[in-house]
């Protein structure tokens, strides 16, 4: 796993919370938490191609097709 992975996921985390204050403050709750479902959907796509990744180099490693 790459340190840079982590650092994406916490930089799309402070992100999606400062948006999402902004938008709660300006009255559009339903549109805060499209912006915090939205910055989870794309942090689980992150980490199912890690995993994705993972799973592939277990194969090829003990030889499981």
């Amino acid at each position: 796993m790459d340190v840079a992975l982590v650092f994406k996921i916490a930089a799309i985390g402070i992100i999606v919370s400062v948006l999402h204050t902004v938008i709660k403050q300006a009255g559009k709750e339903e549109f805060a938490w499209l912006v915090t479902l939205s910055g989870i959907v794309v942090v689980l796509m992150m980490v199912t191609r890690v995993i994705s990744e993972f799973f592939e180099s277990v194969k090829s490693v003990f030889q499981l097709y």
